[in-house]
């Protein structure tokens, strides 16, 4: 069925499931070792998704701020200082939005950077993936044959029929949620203090910056134009989207959220072409937070990890692909310099350290002397 811009039909449905993979263990982190409320964290994630299809009428990914979420639960933050990083990272990206200082970062930021961003991101995910994999190498193999063999199919979409493969391997293990904890909750109204604010950045807020300018803002952005490139978005637009976003949600048990490449490679390689996808997946994470709150932890913990590493796999290679662009000759050392520099770090230092080679070959190596 379409409805304008819009399409609700198996592939989309299979699209709007193509994230999971690196929503999964956050959202398990989050609700079951820093105590978010499971209600708030999905609903405002359903309403976010909703939100932003119908502004964009795009596929266009709602996840956990990564670095955040990882020291959060490392550190075992507690709900209201989580809430309190979610705001002050709505400060930061109106701030960037405001001035127009995204977009002047976009227009110095060289393909070459950008694409290395884009690879190492697919690596890391491959990587992740691997390990998840090792939990069921059988099932991880039947799962990506399901992958390549359904991908394209209209009526047994690739990502739906992994998706019933693994609540029916839950089922078989006896590890569905009891009817008891089957209920209808409320999102709760939350609150953080100024102090939590300033200590949010301190103790990762700042760290998350140069990772959301390069792939929740500038490589999203460059992906979309790949994908739609009759429909580009542009980063000042990103900005000012995550900007506002996080400071609602935060009242209301949400997590700090940004937009990101992974997710939108995950949503497109499994199907999703329009903004009915954020529609599908926003509805369903809203019913998950209205009515499974109580029992959503142990469900997401019980998915087979395998099926989860397959679907990351694939998306990591994905997302690779886009390296291809670059030939050999003066784009491929920035890329080379990204890749490795963020791997062996992490990617704000990389994203610098191509910036610095692609500027240093400007002015120290003329384009007659370049490599070609």
């Amino acid at each position: 069925m379409k409805i304008g811009s819009f399409a609700f039909n198996l592939r989309e449905l299979s699209g709007s499931l193509g994230d999971f993979g690196t929503l999964f263990p956050l959202a398990i982190g989050y609700i079951a070792v820093c105590g978010l409320d499971p209600a708030g964290f999905l609903v405002m994630m359903g309403l976010a998704n909703i939100v932003t299809g119908l502004v964009y009428k795009l596929p266009m990914p709602i996840e956990p701020m990564k670095v955040l979420a990882v020291v959060a639960i490392a550190q075992h933050w507690t709900p209201s200082l989580i809430y309190a990083s979610g705001f002050a990272m709505g400060i930061v990206w109106i701030f960037f939005a405001a001035t127009g200082l995204i977009g002047r970062l976009a227009r110095i930021t060289p393909r070459s950077v950008v694409r290395g961003i884009q690879a190492t991101l697919g690596i890391l995910l491959a990587s992740e993936a691997l390990k998840m994999l090792a939990t069921g190498w059988l099932l991880g193999i039947v799962a990506i044959v399901i992958v390549l063999g359904l991908r394209e199919s209209r009526y047994a979409p690739a990502a739906v029929v992994l998706m019933l493969l693994g609540i029916a391997i839950v089922a078989w293990e006896g590890r569905l949620p009891e009817a008891s904890l089957i209920h209808f909750t409320l999102p709760p109204l939350t609150g953080f203090s100024l102090q939590e604010v300033w200590d949010s950045l301190v103790r990762a807020g700042f760290a998350q910056i140069p990772l959301t300018i390069t792939n929740a803002t500038i490589a999203t952005s460059a992906l979309i134009g790949a994908y739609f490139p009759d429909r580009p978005v542009g980063v000042g637009k990103l900005s000012w989207n995550q900007g506002i976003m996080n400071l609602v949600v935060p009242f209301f048990g949400g997590m700090p959220m940004c937009h990101g490449s992974g997710g939108l490679a995950g949503q497109y390689y499994f199907g999703a072409r329009t903004g009915g996808t954020n529609l599908i997946e926003g509805g369903i994470e809203i019913g998950l937070g209205l009515f499974f709150a109580a029992a959503i932890a142990g469900l997401f913990a019980a998915f087979p990890g395998a099926i989860i590493g397959a679907m990351m796999l694939l998306v990591g290679i994905e997302l690779t692909k886009f390296a291809r662009e670059i030939r050999p000759g003066r784009e491929l050392i920035p890329l080379l310099a990204t890749v490795i520099v963020a791997l062996a770090a992490d990617m704000a230092v990389g994203f610098l350290a191509g910036l610095a080679v692609h500027y240093g070959q400007e002015r120290w190596l003329p384009a007659s002397r370049q490599p070609s």
